[in-house]
């Protein structure tokens, strides 16, 4: 995979902190099944993730691909399975398994009555992150002090980008964290994608399109036809992009 060298040295250093060096097992998902009212939406979700491993789940509507990501967060009990960290139960302590996530779900938990500077700055104080290089990252410096309520849909999408990179934490998880990109913001993303798996962090991704992170393992839950899995980014024309 590409390596964290196309970004500017402060990015490297404080933007994408170091980890587990690549090529050590971090995160054990085992027999993960989940209920939503009487129907069970996860049966038994199982799969071993290495630091620097990347993870697309796929699957149509309805399969429990954002259900899973909120269990591998800790923010959903399953009913029944386990999530291991380094061999230890990461659900056993949810508090300290926080501190190793980085959560994007679907809305982009912005206040819009501030601007983006003091919203990234509130979801700095937890995790000691930079406000500026994180926008800077993204391109965004140059709407900070805007109220979030002003900002296009993209731009609040890479703002919450922004507050993945502010939790300085080895577990990413992305539910459709493409919404609202165009191509230019999805070149960066690559790029802060290749910089925390060569550091040792993991991404896992919901998506229904191509994410740019080569290598990256597919998991297909249940009802998911064989045709509904992206194609790797690269292999799609430029125009279809657009």
């Amino acid at each position: 995979m590409p390596g964290p060298h196309f970004l500017p040295l402060a990015w490297r250093i404080s933007v994408i902190p170091a980890f587990t060096p690549p090529g050590h097992p971090l995160l054990e998902v085992e027999n993960i099944s989940v209920f939503r009212g009487e129907r069970l939406v996860l049966d038994r979700v199982g799969f071993t993730l290495e630091a620097g491993d990347a993870l697309l789940l796929t699957g149509p509507n309805g399969a429990g691909k954002s259900t899973l990501l909120r269990v591998l967060a800790g923010l959903h009990k399953p009913e029944g399975g386990h999530v291991l960290w380094s061999g230890v139960d990461a659900l056993a302590d949810r508090s300290q398994h926080a501190g190793r996530v980085a959560y994007l779900g679907h809305q982009d938990a912005l206040k819009l009555g501030l601007t983006l500077r003091e919203n990234l700055t509130l979801a700095a104080r937890a995790s000691g992150g930079n406000p500026d290089l994180c926008m800077e990252s993204l391109n965004i410096s140059g709407l900070a002090d805007l109220p979030a309520r002003m900002l296009s849909a993209g731009q609040k999408r890479r703002a919450a980008l922004a507050r993945v990179l502010l939790a300085q934490a080895p577990l990413w998880l992305l539910d459709e964290p493409s919404l609202g990109l165009d191509i230019n913001t999805m070149g960066l993303l690559g790029t802060l994608f290749a910089a925390h798996r060569q550091a040792g962090g993991i991404v896992i991704a919901t998506t229904h399109v191509p994410l740019p992170l080569p290598d990256a393992r597919t998991h297909a839950l249940p009802g998911l036809n064989e045709s509904d899995i992206p194609q790797p980014l690269e292999d799609f024309p430029e125009d279809d992009l657009l």
